[in-house]
């Protein structure tokens, strides 16, 4: 059923000719140049973050008994 319902499209769109192009608000070098200018500003924006890291630098957490959800990770040096 599927393959008939295939084969009946294919013959349909082959016999159509030429179809029509959809238009475009711009012509494609403009679209293209927009949506690259608009990826090259989020790399730049994201690259504006890449310092947020390196601020301070990185002061040891002690391992706190009482929290709540203590640090399991530290594998018992913290006691």
């Amino acid at each position: 059923m599927l393959s008939q319902q295939i084969a009946t499209f294919v013959a349909a769109a082959g016999e159509s000719g030429h179809e029509e192009l959809a238009p475009l608000i711009a012509p494609p070098f403009v679209i293209g140049a927009t949506m690259f200018a608009i990826l090259v500003v989020l790399l730049l924006i994201t690259l504006s973050y890449s310092n947020l890291g390196r601020r301070h630098v990185a002061v040891e957490e002690h391992a706190d008994p009482h929290r709540q959800h203590p640090n399991k990770h530290d594998h018992g040096q913290g006691h």
